[in-house]
């Protein structure tokens, strides 16, 4: 893509603005960026990209070598088969291959623990343990974007049904 301003150089900034709903893109070489008074530069060459990647490139050639060489000792099931049938041996597995497994889980479901329905029937400690759960994610979340007020009270909350957890009480929202 060529320059807008200049029409000869390949445009290596490019820039997008939304003003009242309507999208308007402007796309720049350095020398008119720099003519324009912006500050954008490309801060890397193409030899350091190049490189870096053949480096990353061998990190992960080594990680699959250890990953392959892992066997779960339950049920005797290696790594490497795990990643051709996409399918677990046993209860086992989860442990043997947990390094691999979380980043995986994390990445595919962007959890490694439920976050979904749970069944109405569900007993109520572990009722409680799931909302407890829920009510510890609100407040690490309102603590990361500074509502401190809201994570007083779901603080308050979560230690309110701890407390009846070790009492053994049922919580007042349930």
């Amino acid at each position: 893509m060529t320059c807008n301003v200049c029409g000869v150089n390949e445009a290596t900034i490019h820039l997008t603005e939304i003003v009242n709903s309507q999208m308007m893109e402007v796309h720049l070489c350095e020398t008119c960026a720099q003519e324009k008074g912006t500050d954008f530069k490309t801060h890397f060459s193409l030899d350091d990209l190049l490189g870096s990647m053949g480096a990353m490139s061998e990190q992960i050639k080594q990680g699959e070598k250890k990953a392959s060489s892992l066997c779960c000792s339950g049920c005797g099931m290696t790594y490497e088969e795990f990643g051709k049938t996409g399918r677990l041996g046993c209860a086992t597995c989860y442990d043997a291959f947990s390094k691999m497994l979380i980043p995986l889980i994390k990445r595919i479901q962007r959890s490694t623990h439920h976050v979904g329905k749970k069944p109405s029937k569900i007993p109520r400690a572990a009722r409680s343990v799931h909302d407890l759960r829920v009510l510890q994610d609100r407040l690490r979340k309102s603590v990361q974007v500074e509502a401190f007020e809201d994570a007083a009270k779901l603080r308050d909350e979560i230690k309110h049904i701890e407390d009846k957890i070790k009492k053994g009480k049922k919580p007042k929202n349930e």
